[in-house]
Protein backbone atom coordinates (compact mmCIF):
# COMPACT_ATOMS: atom_id res chain seq x y z
CA UNK A 1 0.00 0.00 0.00
CA UNK A 2 1.25 3.74 -0.65
CA UNK A 3 2.24 6.04 2.02
CA UNK A 4 2.61 9.49 2.59
CA UNK A 5 5.86 10.75 2.31
CA UNK A 6 5.66 13.28 5.59
CA UNK A 7 3.68 11.63 7.99
CA UNK A 8 3.52 7.53 6.75
CA UNK A 9 -0.28 7.61 6.66
CA UNK A 10 -1.87 5.11 4.41
CA UNK A 11 -2.87 6.89 1.57
CA UNK A 12 -5.93 5.92 -0.31
CA UNK A 13 -6.66 3.68 -3.80
CA UNK A 14 -5.18 6.14 -6.38
CA UNK A 15 -4.63 9.36 -4.87
CA UNK A 16 -1.69 11.44 -3.97
CA UNK A 17 -3.32 13.36 -0.92
CA UNK A 18 -3.07 12.58 2.55
CA UNK A 19 -6.39 12.31 4.70
CA UNK A 20 -3.97 13.04 7.61
CA UNK A 21 -1.59 15.52 7.06
CA UNK A 22 -2.68 16.77 3.91
CA UNK A 23 0.56 16.63 1.74
CA UNK A 24 0.52 15.65 -1.64
CA UNK A 25 2.67 12.49 -2.39
CA UNK A 26 4.50 12.06 -5.82
CA UNK A 27 5.29 8.46 -7.55
CA UNK A 28 8.33 6.55 -5.88
CA UNK A 29 10.32 6.90 -9.09
CA UNK A 30 13.44 6.10 -7.01
CA UNK A 31 11.47 2.63 -5.56
CA UNK A 32 11.53 1.96 -9.44
CA UNK A 33 15.04 3.24 -10.75
CA UNK A 34 17.51 5.75 -9.57
CA UNK A 35 16.77 8.98 -11.31
CA UNK A 36 18.20 12.34 -12.04
CA UNK A 37 16.18 15.89 -12.61
CA UNK A 38 18.16 18.23 -14.98
CA UNK A 39 17.02 21.60 -16.04
CA UNK A 40 16.34 21.61 -19.67
CA UNK A 41 15.68 23.98 -22.35
CA UNK A 42 12.74 21.96 -23.82
CA UNK A 43 9.72 23.92 -24.71
CA UNK A 44 7.05 21.45 -22.90
CA UNK A 45 4.86 22.68 -21.10
CA UNK A 46 2.31 21.32 -18.13
CA UNK A 47 -1.13 21.83 -19.59
CA UNK A 48 -2.24 21.38 -16.45
CA UNK A 49 -0.33 24.00 -14.66
CA UNK A 50 1.12 26.44 -17.79
CA UNK A 51 4.74 25.84 -16.51
CA UNK A 52 7.78 24.17 -18.13
CA UNK A 53 8.37 20.21 -17.14
CA UNK A 54 11.32 19.20 -15.76
CA UNK A 55 13.18 16.32 -17.53
CA UNK A 56 14.02 13.04 -15.39
CA UNK A 57 15.85 10.51 -16.47
CA UNK A 58 14.96 7.19 -14.84
CA UNK A 59 18.23 5.48 -15.96
CA UNK A 60 15.94 2.68 -17.37
CA UNK A 61 18.47 0.31 -19.51
CA UNK A 62 20.65 3.72 -20.43
CA UNK A 63 18.99 6.85 -20.50
CA UNK A 64 15.71 7.15 -20.31
CA UNK A 65 13.48 10.65 -20.49
CA UNK A 66 10.61 11.28 -19.60
CA UNK A 67 9.13 15.01 -18.49
CA UNK A 68 7.27 15.86 -15.03
CA UNK A 69 5.76 18.75 -13.86
CA UNK A 70 7.06 19.69 -10.23
CA UNK A 71 3.83 21.52 -9.03
CA UNK A 72 0.53 19.35 -10.18
CA UNK A 73 3.12 16.30 -10.40
CA UNK A 74 1.70 15.10 -13.70
CA UNK A 75 4.16 13.13 -16.29
CA UNK A 76 4.39 13.13 -19.93
CA UNK A 77 5.52 9.70 -22.04
CA UNK A 78 6.91 9.82 -25.57
CA UNK A 79 5.17 7.41 -27.64
CA UNK A 80 6.05 3.82 -26.55
CA UNK A 81 7.90 4.98 -23.45
CA UNK A 82 4.65 4.69 -21.02
CA UNK A 83 4.37 0.80 -22.56
CA UNK A 84 8.03 0.08 -21.92
CA UNK A 85 8.11 1.51 -18.28
CA UNK A 86 5.24 -0.43 -17.30
CA UNK A 87 6.63 -3.95 -18.80
CA UNK A 88 10.21 -3.48 -17.29
CA UNK A 89 9.08 -2.28 -13.72
CA UNK A 90 6.09 -4.70 -13.41
CA UNK A 91 6.98 -8.24 -13.63
CA UNK A 92 6.41 -12.03 -12.81
CA UNK A 93 2.60 -11.50 -13.45
CA UNK A 94 1.20 -15.01 -14.22
CA UNK A 95 -2.76 -14.28 -14.09
CA UNK A 96 -5.73 -12.12 -14.11
CA UNK A 97 -7.22 -11.10 -10.61
CA UNK A 98 -10.14 -9.94 -12.15
CA UNK A 99 -11.76 -9.31 -8.56
CA UNK A 100 -8.95 -7.11 -7.43
CA UNK A 101 -9.48 -5.20 -10.96
CA UNK A 102 -13.25 -4.78 -10.15
CA UNK A 103 -11.71 -3.90 -6.59
CA UNK A 104 -9.38 -0.98 -7.63
CA UNK A 105 -12.19 0.69 -9.93
CA UNK A 106 -14.87 0.69 -7.10
CA UNK A 107 -12.46 2.47 -4.24
CA UNK A 108 -10.43 4.95 -6.54
CA UNK A 109 -11.38 8.23 -5.54
CA UNK A 110 -12.76 10.79 -8.24
CA UNK A 111 -10.67 12.62 -10.98
CA UNK A 112 -8.91 15.04 -9.51
CA UNK A 113 -9.97 17.02 -12.68
CA UNK A 114 -13.06 18.13 -14.06
CA UNK A 115 -13.69 16.05 -17.19
CA UNK A 116 -12.02 18.59 -20.32
CA UNK A 117 -10.01 18.25 -23.25
CA UNK A 118 -6.15 19.75 -22.50
CA UNK A 119 -3.29 20.54 -25.01
CA UNK A 120 -0.47 18.45 -25.70
CA UNK A 121 2.69 19.91 -24.04
CA UNK A 122 5.01 19.94 -26.88
CA UNK A 123 2.55 20.99 -30.20
CA UNK A 124 -0.68 22.23 -27.55
CA UNK A 125 -3.03 20.60 -29.50
CA UNK A 126 -5.92 19.12 -27.74
CA UNK A 127 -5.35 15.50 -26.94
CA UNK A 128 -7.72 12.52 -26.87
CA UNK A 129 -8.91 11.18 -23.98
CA UNK A 130 -8.57 7.66 -24.33
CA UNK A 131 -9.04 4.43 -21.96
CA UNK A 132 -5.67 3.06 -21.16
CA UNK A 133 -6.43 -1.19 -21.36
CA UNK A 134 -9.56 -2.96 -20.11
CA UNK A 135 -10.26 -2.39 -16.76
CA UNK A 136 -7.72 0.19 -15.70
CA UNK A 137 -10.35 2.76 -15.34
CA UNK A 138 -7.90 5.37 -16.26
CA UNK A 139 -8.66 8.16 -18.86
CA UNK A 140 -5.28 8.76 -20.27
CA UNK A 141 -4.70 12.15 -22.59
CA UNK A 142 -2.94 10.89 -25.84
CA UNK A 143 -1.35 12.89 -28.80
CA UNK A 144 -1.02 10.35 -31.21
CA UNK A 145 2.29 12.23 -32.70
CA UNK A 146 4.06 13.10 -29.21
CA UNK A 147 3.02 10.64 -26.85
CA UNK A 148 0.67 10.32 -23.25
CA UNK A 149 0.32 12.98 -20.30
CA UNK A 150 -0.67 10.99 -16.98
CA UNK A 151 -2.29 13.38 -13.86
CA UNK A 152 -0.45 12.83 -10.67
CA UNK A 153 -1.14 9.46 -9.60
CA UNK A 154 -1.87 7.56 -12.35
CA UNK A 155 1.07 6.02 -13.16
CA UNK A 156 0.25 4.71 -9.76
CA UNK A 157 -2.79 3.01 -10.49
CA UNK A 158 -1.52 1.84 -13.98
CA UNK A 159 0.71 -0.09 -11.62
CA UNK A 160 -1.74 -1.76 -9.37
CA UNK A 161 -3.20 -2.58 -12.88
CA UNK A 162 -0.27 -4.06 -14.05
CA UNK A 163 0.23 -6.30 -10.62
CA UNK A 164 -3.19 -7.63 -10.93
CA UNK A 165 -3.12 -8.59 -14.62
CA UNK A 166 -4.88 -5.82 -16.71
CA UNK A 167 -1.71 -5.98 -19.03
CA UNK A 168 -2.35 -9.78 -19.45
CA UNK A 169 -6.50 -9.05 -19.57
CA UNK A 170 -5.78 -6.59 -22.56
CA UNK A 171 -3.51 -9.06 -24.31
CA UNK A 172 -6.41 -11.74 -24.13
CA UNK A 173 -8.91 -8.85 -25.59
CA UNK A 174 -7.04 -7.76 -28.37
CA UNK A 175 -6.47 -11.83 -29.14
CA UNK A 176 -10.28 -12.37 -29.11
CA UNK A 177 -10.82 -9.41 -31.45
CA UNK A 178 -8.48 -10.74 -33.87
CA UNK A 179 -10.02 -13.96 -33.30
CA UNK A 180 -12.95 -12.43 -34.75
CA UNK A 181 -11.82 -10.55 -37.04
CA UNK A 182 -10.50 -13.34 -39.18
CA UNK A 183 -13.82 -15.42 -38.31
CA UNK A 184 -15.69 -12.56 -40.12
CA UNK A 185 -13.29 -12.58 -43.16
CA UNK A 186 -12.89 -15.93 -43.26
CA UNK A 187 -16.75 -16.10 -43.72
CA UNK A 188 -17.11 -12.66 -45.91
CA UNK A 189 -14.35 -15.45 -48.35
CA UNK A 190 -16.97 -18.23 -48.01
CA UNK A 191 -20.08 -15.71 -49.51
CA UNK A 192 -17.93 -14.29 -51.91
CA UNK A 193 -16.79 -17.35 -53.12
CA UNK A 194 -20.41 -18.78 -52.88
CA UNK A 195 -21.59 -15.83 -55.29
CA UNK A 196 -19.06 -16.53 -57.82
CA UNK A 197 -19.80 -20.05 -57.69
CA UNK A 198 -23.52 -19.39 -58.61
CA UNK A 199 -24.63 -20.48 -62.38
CA UNK A 200 -26.16 -18.05 -64.62
CA UNK A 201 -29.23 -18.53 -66.51
CA UNK A 202 -27.77 -16.73 -69.43
CA UNK A 203 -24.49 -18.41 -68.82
CA UNK A 204 -25.87 -21.91 -68.91
CA UNK A 205 -27.66 -21.27 -72.08
CA UNK A 206 -24.79 -19.58 -74.08
CA UNK A 207 -22.65 -22.26 -72.85
CA UNK A 208 -24.54 -24.87 -73.86
CA UNK A 209 -24.57 -23.33 -77.21
CA UNK A 210 -21.68 -23.20 -77.77
CA UNK A 211 -20.81 -26.68 -76.65
CA UNK A 212 -23.78 -28.25 -78.62
CA UNK A 213 -23.30 -30.06 -81.58
CA UNK A 214 -22.36 -28.39 -85.10
CA UNK A 215 -24.00 -30.10 -87.10
CA UNK A 216 -27.48 -28.90 -85.32
CA UNK A 217 -26.04 -25.28 -86.46
CA UNK A 218 -25.50 -26.47 -90.00
CA UNK A 219 -29.30 -27.65 -90.18
CA UNK A 220 -30.92 -24.89 -88.51
CA UNK A 221 -28.68 -22.38 -90.65
CA UNK A 222 -29.56 -24.10 -94.05
CA UNK A 223 -33.18 -24.21 -92.82
CA UNK A 224 -33.17 -20.18 -92.37
CA UNK A 225 -31.41 -19.65 -95.74
CA UNK A 226 -33.97 -21.62 -97.19
CA UNK A 227 -37.18 -20.33 -96.07
CA UNK A 228 -35.82 -16.83 -96.41
CA UNK A 229 -35.13 -16.74 -100.26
Amino acid sequence: MARCSNCNAPLPPGSLLCNYCGNRTDVDLKGIHYYTTHESDTPRICPRCNIKLKTVDLKLEGRFLIERCENCLGLFFDPGELDFLLEATVNNVSGIDRAGLEAINEKREPNQYPVSYIKCPVCEKLMHRVNFGVKSGVIVDRCKEHGIWLDGGELRQLFEWMKLGGQLLEQERQEQKRKEAEQREKEQRLKNSDFEEEPSLFGSYSDSLRHSDPDLFQIIYKAIRFFTR
